[in-house]
């Protein structure tokens, strides 16, 4: 394990976060100074950004705790292209309105992790549409991609394995790394910026933005990539049932949100909390060493930890009081999550199986059948054993709600409207 002089570099490898660096030393050495700058590109695709790119924001976080300046790229350019990697379709095309709105939502993220201003080390968030919408054809030709060797995008992953399974790639998909690396010797120009940082898969894109800077006459550019983060299970992070795992409260509650982070596998606990917490590693190893029964207050921190960065310390209390009032009293707490159903719908009769996708429990009706065989569903803590069960207005609680439950920890309350 290398020794690094800087904090920050010493933080992220005590804490899990380095899969790759370009060169240690010389970055190592900015940033013990305090005078290093460095980006990630987050391209506008949704309304809020999800548990996937929490990596991403904590190495931002972490860099501005050590004394550096973070910058958070926001794509409103690139997202016009579609960035390939790691997929087998070209994505969809999104209109000029959809991505300003997404990208609105993106910044109530970074508010909550960065400090923005106008001093030395605070964060800032430029938009690459600023630059790349202003690209004159010829002159891009001319000026960057005469830089770019065919043969050496050809090769590249995002490239290549789209290639090897026979899936066509457009050719704007085929000029993002081009934007990419183009974004990182305009930032160098504009704010002295020295490192990108990206998930693993982004390393040759980031290795063509440092090639793209030598030969437009920027100073040494530097490259760290973090690793692809799975839970113990090889489930892709921040991926679940009901869908992604989102960071702005509208569209995943605090509640939910700390749920998430309480079911988490006994494995993940102790990576989980160097990652996804500020807890400082003494606690980090003294929760991870907790065995058996006693591991659920390690998630129970892990949880508090991680919604009070997000959410605040306050939405934190109430999720973890709302958690205890479910499982250890039985009481239907006010704070859980709920969705409103058509009053008509309910009267009519509501099918069991539709009720729980409607919640966004499960995904279809044949997991909620799979459910139900194990046991797993429960309306108003009684056991589901019959998939053809419907729901009527007599299901309803005196709190005039129906509690549905996906085995002991998720909860959601249909509320007819």
């Amino acid at each position: 394990m290398t020794a690094f002089k800087s904090d920050f570099l010493h933080v992220l490898q005590s804490r899990g976060f380095i899969h790759q660096i370009s060169d240690p030393g010389s970055l190592d050495a900015l940033a013990a100074r305090g005078e290093l700058t460095a980006y990630i590109g987050f391209d506008c695709t949704a309304p809020s950004l999800h548990v996937g790119s929490m990596v991403q924001i904590m190495c931002l976080y972490w860099l501005q705790q050590t004394g550096n300046k973070p910058i958070a790229l926001m794509g409103g350019g690139t997202t016009r292209v579609g960035d390939p990697s790691g997929k087998d379709e070209t994505r969809k095309i999104l209109s000029i309105e959809d991505i300003e709105r997404n990208k609105d939502g993106i910044k109530q993220v970074f508010s909550k992790f960065l400090r923005f201003g106008e001093g030395k080390h605070d964060a800032v968030m430029p938009d690459n549409a600023e630059w790349l919408t202003k690209l004159n054809w010829i002159e891009m030709l001319r000026d960057i991609g005469r830089h770019f060797s065919v043969n050496r995008m050809l090769a590249m992953d995002s490239v290549k394995l789209r290639l090897e399974r026979d899936q066509e790639m457009s050719f704007i998909e085929f000029n993002y790394m081009i934007l990419q690396a183009y974004d990182y010797a305009v930032l160098n120009r504009r704010y002295d910026c020295r490192l990108q940082m990206g998930g693993s898969d982004q390393w040759g894109n980031i290795v063509n933005g440092i090639d793209l800077g030598r030969r437009m006459g920027t100073p040494q550019l530097h490259a760290l990539t973090t690793p692809l983060i799975t839970t113990s299970s090889g489930e892709k992070m921040g991926k679940t049932a009901s869908g992604a795992v989102w960071l702005n409260a509208d569209m995943k509650s605090p509640y939910e949100y700390w749920q998430f982070w309480r079911n988490t596998e006994d494995a993940d606990v102790p990576r989980f909390l160097k990652l996804f917490t500020t807890l400082p590693l003494a606690d980090v190893g003294r929760l991870a060493a907790l065995q058996g029964a006693e591991i659920n207050e390690a998630k129970k921190a892990l949880a508090d930890a991680a919604t009070t960065l997000l959410h605040g310390a306050e939405a934190a209390r109430t999720a973890a009081e709302t958690a205890r009032k479910t499982f250890e009293e039985g009481a239907i707490a006010e704070n859980l999550p709920r969705v409103e159903i058509p009053r008509g719908e309910l009267e009519a009769g509501l099918g069991v199986l539709a009720s729980f996708v409607k919640a966004g429990l499960v995904a279809s009706n044949g997991e909620a059948r799979r459910q139900i065989k194990g046991g797993g569903l429960r309306v108003n803590d009684v056991a589901v054993s019959d998939e053809k069960m419907m729901l009527a207005p007599k299901d309803l609680t005196p709190e005039g709600v129906i509690k549905l439950s996906l085995g002991r920890k998720r909860h959601v309350l249909l509320k007819p409207a």
